[in-house]
């Protein structure tokens, strides 16, 4: 079994944070923690990437499609699609979105890495984030206005949300020969029981 400080999360900086120029602010948030970066890179997606980062099953396409019935209701407007069509349109704006210009891709490890980025990144809906997170200090869009204006949500940032998404996410990626194996002095001070070799 893998250790717990070697746990890994891939993250994505979206085309609107590498648009925004808050590559060096993101970075900076995720680096002070105390993760170690692993890989780092820019790229301009492919919609075959794009289309394997965002792999759903059916009940997924049935749930945001439900919501997105749900939000035409209030709106009224009319509902001319299944829920699963309309799950499917969701995925396609976010591919859409992702292939739009340049993404900053990232492997992160670190002891519960997936729920530490997290925390730091704040919910999915930069409305609902916290004051203090990424997506809550620097954005303002909502679902709401997305699905208004029928594009993705505007959330500056991916993040794997368990170690076994990191897994699939990061092949998608990454090369083997891209992630780099090396120690970080900081860890002795993370993880080293008694600080041994700190004091001469």
């Amino acid at each position: 079994m893998e250790h717990p400080k070697n746990e890994k999360s891939l993250i994505l900086i979206k085309p609107d944070g590498v648009q925004r120029s808050l590559i060096g602010e993101i970075i900076s948030r995720l680096e002070r923690v105390g993760l170690k970066f692993l890989a780092l890179k820019m790229i301009i997606p492919t919609e075959e990437q794009a289309y394997q980062h965002y792999y759903k099953e059916d009940d997924w396409f049935g749930k945001m499609g439900d919501r997105v019935i749900e939000q035409r209701k209030e709106q009224g407007k009319s509902i001319d699609k299944s829920p699963i069509e309309y799950g499917k349109y969701i995925q396609k704006t976010v591919v859409d979105f992702l292939i739009s210009g340049p993404v900053v891709a990232i492997i992160l490890e670190g002891n519960q890495v997936c729920g530490i980025v997290r925390k730091l990144v704040g919910a999915t809906e930069p409305l609902s984030s916290d004051v203090g997170t990424i997506r809550g200090d620097y954005t303002v869009d909502s679902y709401e206005i997305a699905n208004l204006d029928n594009r993705s949500v505007r959330n500056l940032i991916h993040a794997s949300e368990v170690p076994e998404d990191a897994e699939k996410e990061i092949k998608i990626w990454f090369s083997e020969d891209d992630i780099l194996k090396y120690n970080l002095v900081q860890d002795k001070i993370l993880y080293d029981v008694n600080l041994d070799g700190i004091k001469e």
